[in-house]
This record gives C-alpha cells, sequence and structure tokens, in this order.
C-alpha cells in the first residue's frame, strides 16, 4: 500500500507546485476591473457613438477613441506612425429604379424598404400568391418558384428571419413582406446595403450570388396591390388564406458600388529577447449603428456585443503597458487590435489577415473577446450565472494552448469554462463566426471568449446599465492571465492538430 500512497503524494506535490501564482501577472491584473471597463464601455456604447456602424461616423469616433487610449499607454503606432490601418471596403446597395403596384408609383425609403442581391433585374407580375402564416407548411408541396408571394411578418427576429430562408430557398421571384409593427427594431438595421474589403475574396459576393429580393410593405401598400381583388389586407389575415391575387406588379433594380473607408485600430507593445514572436489581443468594436425606424430607441448602443470585448482589451492592454513601465514587459510582443466590420461579415479581420502589419508565421496565438458581459439564457437561473464562459478554439489547432489556458483558469480565475460551442456538431457554428476565424486559417491558433446570447441581441436595448462589469472583468481576466503565460514561456504553442478550417465560410 506505500507506493500508490507515495504516488499520490508524488502527484499532488507537482500539482501543488504547477498550480503556483505567478506574483507579477497578479499585481497587474488589478488593472483589470469594473472601474476601468465600465469608463471604456460608457463611452463607447453611448447614444453619442450613434451604434459605431462600420463606414459611419459613430464608428470612425469609437476608432478615434481606442488610439487616443492606446497613446495615451504609450503603446507604439505600428502603421507607419499611426494606430489606424485603413480599410479599403466596397459598399453595394440595390437601387430601385422603378417599382410600380396596380399603376401607383411607389417611392424607396418612403412606402417600401427593399433588400436583395445579383446583378440588374426586372420583375414583372399579373398576379400575387398570399400565404398566411397558418399555411406555411404547405409550401413543403407547392411550387412557388418564379412566382411573386405576399407574406405577412410576424414573431420576433430570428423567427421573421428563418421564415424569409424557407421562402428564398423555395426561388420565388419576389417576396413581398408586409410589417404589421411600424416600429420593428428587431430587424430594422437590415438595410440590405453590403460591405466587402476591397480585392477581398468576397468582392463580387453581391454580384455573382442571386437571392430573390425581399420588399418591406406596410398594410396601407398591402390594400393597393388589393383594391381591385375586392378583399382587404386586414380580411386575408384574419381568415388566414392562401389564395392568388389579380394585381399588375412592375420591379426593377440593379447594384451600385462605391469605396468606403474604415479603420482597424492597432496598437504595439515589444518585448524582449522574443520579440519577434507575437500575441494578438481582439476584439471588434464596430456594431450596427441606428435604428432607421424611428423607434423610441434610436440607437443600436452595442454595449455587450462587443462593447464589452473593447473595453476588456483596452483594460487588458493598460495591465501589460504598465507591467513594461515597472520594467515586468513581456518576452514576446504583444498587438492589441480593434478591428472594424465583424458585423458586416468580418471584414477588418479578413482584411488585416491579408495585409497583415506582422507576419501571420510569427503570430503565436490570437484571443478574440466579443461579449463577455452579460449572462445568456442557458446560464441566467443557475448557481453559475456571474462564474461562467464559453471558450471555442482551445484545441481545434493547438492541445498546448487549450492546456495553457485551463491551467490559467485553475490558478487565477476559476470560472466554470463551457465548451459546448467548442464541439464539432454545436448547432451555432460559432467557431466560424467571429474575428478569430480569419487567423485559424491561416493556421494561428486561437481562443474566443463568449458569453452566449441573450434577449438584447442585436437590438437596441444591448445597453450599458445591463451589463456586469466584475464578471466582464473576470472573464477579461482569464485573457489577461492566459497571454500572460503566452508571452513569457519559453516556447510558443505547439501547432499539433490539422488545420481543417475552410478557407471561405
Amino acid at each position: 500500500m506505500k507506493k500508490p500512497v507515495l504516488w499520490a503524494l508524488f502527484l499532488a506535490g507537482i500539482t501543488s507546485q504547477s498550480l503556483a501564482q505567478d506574483p507579477n501577472a497578479e499585481k497587474y491584473a488589478g488593472n483589470i476591473n469594473a472601474k476601468i471597463t465600465k469608463k471604456h464601455l460608457s463611452i463607447l456604447a453611448s447614444d453619442k457613438f450613434e451604434g459605431r456602424e462600420t463606414g459611419k461616423r459613430g464608428a470612425e469616433m469609437a476608432a478615434a477613441y481606442i488610439a487616443r487610449e492606446f497613446k495615451k499607454l504609450k503603446l507604439i503606432a505600428p502603421v507607419n506612425g499611426s494606430y489606424l490601418q485603413q480599410v479599403s471596403l466596397i459598399e453595394t446597395s440595390m437601387l430601385v429604379h422603378s417599382f410600380e403596384l396596380n399603376k401607383n408609383v411607389l417611392s424607396s425609403g418612403k412606402d417600401f424598404q427593399f433588400s436583395g442581391s445579383g446583378e440588374a433585374r426586372t420583375i414583372q407580375a399579373n398576379e400575387l400568391l398570399f400565404i398566411a402564416k397558418e399555411t406555411e407548411s404547405e409550401l413543403k408541396e407547392n411550387d412557388i418558384s418564379g412566382k411573386v408571394v405576399l407574406i405577412i411578418q410576424y414573431g420576433q427576429a430570428d423567427e421573421i428571419a428563418k421564415r424569409l430562408s424557407f421562402l428564398k430557398r423555395k426561388k420565388p421571384a419576389l417576396i413581398l413582406a408586409v410589417n404589421t409593427e411600424k416600429n420593428n427594431s428587431n430587424h430594422s438595421h437590415n438595410s440590405g446595403v453590403s460591405l466587402s474589403v476591397k480585392n477581398g475574396s468576397r468582392e463580387s459576393f453581391p454580384l455573382k450570388v442571386y437571392s430573390p429580393p425581399v420588399v418591406q410593405i406596410n398594410p396601407e401598400i398591402a390594400n393597393l396591390i388589393l383594391k381591385n381583388s375586392g378583399s382587404t389586407f386586414e380580411k386575408l389575415a384574419a381568415n388566414n388564406a392562401q389564395m392568388l391575387i389579380k394585381a399588375e406588379l412592375k420591379l426593377s433594380y440593379g447594384p451600385v458600388q462605391r469605396e468606403v473607408l474604415s479603420s482597424n485600430v492597432l496598437g504595439y507593445l515589444e518585448g524582449t529577447d522574443l520579440k519577434d514572436e507575437l500575441l494578438v489581443y481582439s476584439a471588434h468594436y464596430d456594431h450596427i449603428g441606428m435604428n432607421s425606424d424611428g423607434g423610441k430607441d434610436k440607437v443600436f448602443n452595442g454595449a455587450d456585443d462587443d462593447g464589452s470585448g473593447t473595453s476588456g482589451v483596452l483594460a487588458i492592454a493598460k495591465a501589460f503597458a504598465k507591467a513594461k513601465k515597472e520594467g515586468n514587459g513581456p518576452r514576446r510582443s504583444i498587438l492589441f487590435l480593434m478591428f472594424t466590420g465583424e458585423e458586416k461579415n468580418l471584414l477588418g479581420s479578413e482584411y488585416y489577415s491579408l495585409n497583415p502589419v506582422f507576419p501571420m508565421a510569427n503570430t503565436i496565438t490570437n484571443l478574440n473577446i466579443d461579449m463577455i458581459g452579460r449572462t445568456d439564457f442557458i446560464y441566467r437561473n443557475t448557481p453559475d450565472s456571474t462564474n461562467y464562459l464559453y471558450l471555442v478554439g482551445t484545441d481545434k489547432l493547438s492541445i498546448d494552448l487549450h492546456r495553457i489556458s485551463d491551467h490559467a483558469n485553475a490558478v487565477y480565475t476559476k470560472l466554470k469554462l463551457d465548451y459546448r460551442h467548442n464541439a464539432k456538431d454545436d448547432p451555432t457554428q460559432i467557431y466560424f463566426w467571429s474575428d478569430h476565424y480569419n487567423f485559424a486559417k491561416n493556421g494561428v491558433p486561437v481562443i474566443f471568449y463568449y458569453n452566449g446570447k441573450h434577449e438584447d441581441y442585436h437590438k437596441g436595448s444591448d445597453e450599458v446599465r445591463k451589463i456586469n462589469f466584475n464578471l466582464l472583468s473576470k472573464r477579461a481576466q482569464l485573457a489577461y492571465y492566459t497571454g500572460w503565460d503566452l508571452v513569457n514561456r519559453d516556447k510558443r504553442p505547439v501547432v499539433d492538430v490539422k488545420n481543417n478550417m475552410p478557407a471561405t465560410r
């Protein structure tokens, strides 16, 4: 019996030693606190910044704020003496040349909202198919290919998007969607304007890929369609009917493109003996802008998405900058990288991956923070509601990185780490949907820090007052401690897992 006891004591000794805390790491972690993260977030997610939409004034204000904070920390401006990496984008919008319903000429923006993609088209019809909500299942057997369909929009944003997606797969010529809620902020940010990186992999995507157009109208316009049918929109909706309606429709539209400039914001902290190797902390500072429907809450503040991650990275930058000032700087260099255009399809990170300021081959890891200030639906009423975090990507390219991350949590933050979104069969497939994707596809190990979706996701109600700043700061501290280990250890994380990341999503 002595041998097992001695072996247990030996293992306990190793465990105790391996869980020893680094006093220098702990010394500077206090800079990542509720006071500093609240200060940053209260500015970035204020109405003044107008929802930080890429290419708009609010986003440029946010970029300028972050650059000023990097300068205060005395981080190096690595883009030819600037903190801003200019990102060249192509904006594609669909211009409606004319839209007539029963001889009535309608005005875009006033009478309807249009979204679509593809090349210029003209759609003409003399009948429409009205589909009530109870009869959607019948479409599985019906052929609506090439037809104009009229539907009622109802339910939450996810339900609306799901139904439209289903209908588009049936390949109608046009979807007329009646919106009965005049101030529906759930989907008002979907303007039909798309952005892509100039000379990027998806620049011509809006032109080459056709999707059936959707025209959003109100009940008054719906009644213009029905004026010769002997019925009204209200009667059809009440009767849950599915019927053919005689109406004359002509729609002509086509794409218009222009160049738009935005900026990634970069702050560089140089290392010592291993300074040619680089750790990247990232978050996206953009959000989805203003509520164009004129609702009471006019700004999509994006406090959690991703003001929380941006504020967390700014606090982490302060901790490392102070450590260096006091002679405890990192061995490897650190790039604090705030992306534009994440909400527009990861544009800022795509641009950086195509135009890296520092070689991707020298980038040891990307720690990407996107939403860390709230509690999601899953954890809301559990004992771990204020002590959990989803980690994604930790072992996708490097088992070594996964161990480093788990060790940092075991020693310092002791959060409940949830890996459900890291699973291959995770229905959200979120591994592909934040800025770390553009590092992972280039073979750089990544960790994505994420709190999950909540009821305010992509709504005007994602506001600063709902953020748990103590939880935000604790989650950011995990990224900090993980990074402290990564930049000071002798060897970079070993890439020991085959990269199965697709080149495009």
